[in-house]
């Protein structure tokens, strides 16, 4: 594909030898030749605190389980026993809610 204004390809230079353009060009590829050869600094990383209390906190939520064992277990046992009763109310309600929410 060609430029339509000079007629030449996009990735094609279009500054003769010797011109500003020409000679910006060269600097810049001699001071990127020359970057390359340097040693690179090594990167560092500071936390705050805040970034430090935050990662303890993450690590505290993913260690902490995710199903409570004890309601699951008192739970469980009701059922088994029948004494497990169930309120209507409550749980559409809660779904009444939740569909609200939604929108």
């Amino acid at each position: 594909m060609t430029n339509k204004i000079s007629g030449y390809p996009p990735a094609e230079a279009i500054a003769p030898k010797g011109t500003v353009a020409a000679v910006a060009t060269d600097k810049v590829q001699t001071e990127s030749s020359a970057a390359t050869t340097a040693a690179p600094a090594p990167d560092q990383l500071t936390l705050t605190s805040s970034a430090r209390s935050l990662q303890k906190i993450e690590q505290a939520v993913a260690q902490t389980p995710v199903v409570n064992s004890a309601k699951v277990a008192a739970i469980k046992q009701s059922v088994q026993t029948g004494s497990y009763q169930i309120d209507a109310n409550s749980v559409a309600g809660n779904i009444l809610s939740f569909e609200s929410n939604l929108k």
